[in-house]
């Protein structure tokens, strides 16, 4: 409780209206989701302006220094009640109330869940347990209003809203759990196609959202840019989802797991993006990029180099695509081995797919993609 009270009394400093209506709406979107830059910052970790030759430079408010090197955009996620506090209306708020102080667009990202909901884990929040499908969607509707009405009060404006994180298996599982349709089934399991239930829980985020802020772009969101999706999004509205953008995650290194090169992964990415495009007549997003995992024993310049190199490449073949509308890098301020309050009693690592330097500055790749010009 004693975090949340310092972020109150912080946000409390500031003045009372942060939208500016002036901020250009519609241009091509530069960000970061920077979830943890408030407990970054409440830990005391530092950051640092960006200088020629690497060496520390003067200290300064990370917003500040992503704005500086080209950022017109933050992305924030919201947990329904998560252990430590973080993630939470309360810290939304105070964040969001920053960015659009400094005239930054702002992406707000619901999870509907306690943690992280990734295509892997979409579980019903601690407090929503047992709930039948119809009281499901009455929560889906009372939280995304509260945290919305919350930002609207305190004068920010989002320009667009994440009714669910990579959600290619659906969400609020398992009343709304899909099978992944592109996939051949396995026989040994029980498929799994909610999707009457899915697509309900997001047409009520999407009119919540719409209630809140009718302007608000809403996104649907999946993961693996160089995986095409079509199936998704065609059962999405034939099932009654609602949603006015797509919205893709791309992490290149990933799809070296599975054994496709990240040229091959970046040029796949293109294609599907000006595929479904084309197919849904909807704009896309990157909502999450990340580089290159930097593993054990990783020597700096070669990573950031390649690193650079791989976000050359994506944002060479991204850019000339006109309803491709922005891109956000995932947490690219964190650096030497910050880790969140949620990791340490898992037994987690630092996350490792950043784009700071190990001086605590913006790294090249991350110059790269916020200084490119469309």
């Amino acid at each position: 409780m004693k975090k949340i009270v310092i972020i109150l009394l912080a946000a409390a400093g500031l003045s009372s209206c942060y939208y500016h209506p002036d901020t250009p709406r519609g241009s091509f979107a530069k960000g970061a989701d920077v979830s943890w830059l408030s407990e970054m910052e409440h830990d005391g970790v530092k950051f640092y302006e960006p200088s020629e030759n690497g060496s520390r430079s003067p200290e300064g408010d990370c917003l500040d220094i992503l704005q500086k090197a080209g950022a017109n955009s933050v992305r924030l996620r919201v947990w329904v009640n998560h252990t430590t506090g973080w993630s939470n209306k309360a810290d939304v708020v105070y964040m969001a109330k920053r960015a659009a102080k400094q005239g930054m667009r702002v992406m707000i990202d619901f999870h509907y869940s306690d943690f992280f909901a990734d295509p892997n884990h979409q579980t019903v929040p601690a407090a929503w347990q047992d709930y039948s499908y119809e009281q499901l969607c009455e929560a889906v509707r009372e939280h995304t209003l509260d945290v919305l009405y919350a930002l609207k009060e305190e004068g920010v404006k989002p320009e667009w809203v994440q009714v669910g994180n990579e959600t290619p298996k659906g969400m609020l599982w398992p009343v709304g759990r899909v099978t992944d349709l592109s996939l051949p089934h396995d026989s040994t399991a029980p498929a799994e196609n909610h999707w009457d239930e899915y697509a309900g829980f997001t047409a009520t985020g999407y009119k919540a959202v719409k209630e809140a802020f009718p302007d608000a772009q809403v996104i649907v969101h999946v993961d693996n840019a160089f995986m095409y999706r079509d199936w998704f999004f065609r059962a999405m509205e034939e099932h009654g989802g609602l949603f006015d953008m797509i919205g893709l995650s791309h992490y290149p290194m990933m799809s070296e797991w599975s054994g496709i090169p990240w040229e091959e992964a970046n040029r796949r990415a293109e294609e599907n993006i000006r595929a479904l495009i084309q197919t849904f007549h909807k704009p896309v997003m990157i909502a999450e990029v990340g580089m290159l995992n930097w593993g054990e024993g990783a020597v700096y310049d070669s990573v950031a180099a390649l690193s650079d190199a791989v976000m050359t490449d994506f944002m060479e073949r991204i850019a000339p695509i006109d309803s491709c509308v922005g891109i956000f890098y995932w947490e690219p301020q964190v650096y030497s081995g910050w880790r969140p309050a949620e990791y340490i009693p898992l037994g987690w690592g630092s996350y490792n797919m950043s784009s700071f330097t190990p001086e605590g500055q913006p790294s090249p790749a991350l110059q790269t993609m916020l200084g490119w010009e469309k």
